[in-house]
């Protein structure tokens, strides 16, 4: 029912959408709105893009209405939601590509898709559902062995495993010794004077862990530019010199 207006606005997925699938409804309703309708800006989708969130049906009701589509909220089913979405999807890419449309006709486009490279995918990380239980519960399980706090969203969790394997467990961490434990006094960063106040205590401690992350990235940015420094000097430093070329006098 929906594949042709799936492919026409080049979804990643066009083949199986069902839109009774709530995941699937969801990830297609924050696709549409990112990447065709863009009704709201990049900082308004935040409620939209948390599809795993238990108020995400209250962030749909609210963003049907800032479409004009009350009428749509708590009466209509997945699929009627989904098709009139599509078809306003449809109706902005058109309106983002008038004269690239305008000069299309049915046998330009099947010439063209002739002539087109066929490719194979041959990454299997192409194929996963990153939406899939299975894949979060990896996510989970691998959180759990690295001893990373879980997010409510498991892409993030993946990301912050994903720095910390970098950081830790990389060839170039192995060779720099970065994966050793640190060990060292405690700081006492709840009695340091943060010299601002924003209110809350919790926010406040927050606040003081985010300046000592800074500082530290700080820190590494300053010895990365030491050794460039140190680098450059090995090249300039201390220049050989052929006094056979010198001449004194005319």
């Amino acid at each position: 029912m929906f594949r042709r207006k799936l492919q026409a606005l080049d979804y990643p997925t066009t083949d199986g959408y069902q839109p009774d699938d709530e995941s699937k409804f969801r990830e297609l309703i924050v696709w549409l709105e990112d990447q065709k309708i863009r009704h709201y800006v990049v900082e308004q989708r935040t409620a939209l893009r948390q599809t795993t969130s238990p108020t995400w049906r209250q962030a749909l009701n609210k963003y049907l209405q800032d479409l004009e589509l009350g009428g749509m909220v708590d009466t209509s089913t997945n699929s009627e939601i989904s098709d009139v979405l599509l078809g306003m999807g449809i109706r902005y890419d058109y309106c983002d590509n008038v004269e690239k449309f305008s000069k299309a006709s049915s046998d330009l486009v099947k010439a063209e898709q002739r002539q087109a490279p066929k490719i194979v995918a041959a990454n299997p990380l192409d194929k996963l559902d990153f939406s899939s239980p299975d894949f979060i519960s990896g996510v989970n399980t691998l959180a759990d062995q690295l001893k990373v706090a879980k997010h409510a969203n498991h892409l993030v969790t993946l990301e912050a495993c994903a720095a910390l394997v970098k950081t830790r467990y990389s060839k170039e961490a192995q060779k720099s010794g970065l994966h050793k434990q640190k060990t060292g006094n405690p700081f006492p960063f709840q009695e340091v004077d943060q010299s601002f106040d924003c209110g809350d205590y919790v926010l406040n401690h927050a606040a003081k862990i985010l300046r000592l992350l800074f500082i530290c990235d700080i820190r590494d940015l300053q010895t990365k530019i030491n050794e460039c420094i140190v680098a450059v000097q090995t090249v300039t430093a201390n220049p050989k010199t052929d006094t056979r070329l010198g001449k004194v006098g005319f």
